[in-house]
């Protein structure tokens, strides 16, 4: 591990100690190597750099459009690959909420993510990644 100083002025700093004390970091080292670790992570996935992922695709879509289960299901049969598990949530008469694991390539999950958010009925989508050595 190494130390280094870095300089920030006064109202970054009193942002980031709020964030340690909002979040419950330990140390103001803590959460520089934890914001550093994220901001390297998006940069990464910016420039396209290829890289595996696990990540977590949450979205909420309206079950009676019509054919859309049929075409979700699809669209997981066609990248059994990525996805690990998928939880269904019943919300109301109306709304339904999947949430699912997958793991793979960046772009490939980003590509079925977006596949996914896209389709006709899907009300709200997100999708977090996080980086995986595994494949």
């Amino acid at each position: 591990m190494q130390r280094i100083t870095i300089t920030l002025d006064d109202d970054l700093m009193d942002d980031l100690d709020a964030l340690i004390a909002e979040r419950g970091y330990q140390n103001r080292s803590e959460a520089i190597r934890d914001l550093t670790r994220s901001g390297m992570q998006q940069a990464a996935q910016e420039q396209g750099k290829s890289g595996n992922c696990v990540a977590a695709l949450v979205y909420v879509y309206d079950h009676a459009q019509r054919d859309l289960s049929r075409r979700l299901v699809d669209t997981y049969h066609h990248h059994h690959d990525l996805s690990l598990a998928t939880l269904h949530v019943h919300l109301d008469d109306d709304n339904c909420m999947e949430m699912t694991a997958l793991r793979g390539p960046n772009k490939d999950v980003q590509h079925f993510a977006d596949h996914i958010i896209a389709e006709r009925g899907v009300r709200y989508g997100r999708l977090w990644m996080m980086p995986s050595s595994k494949k």
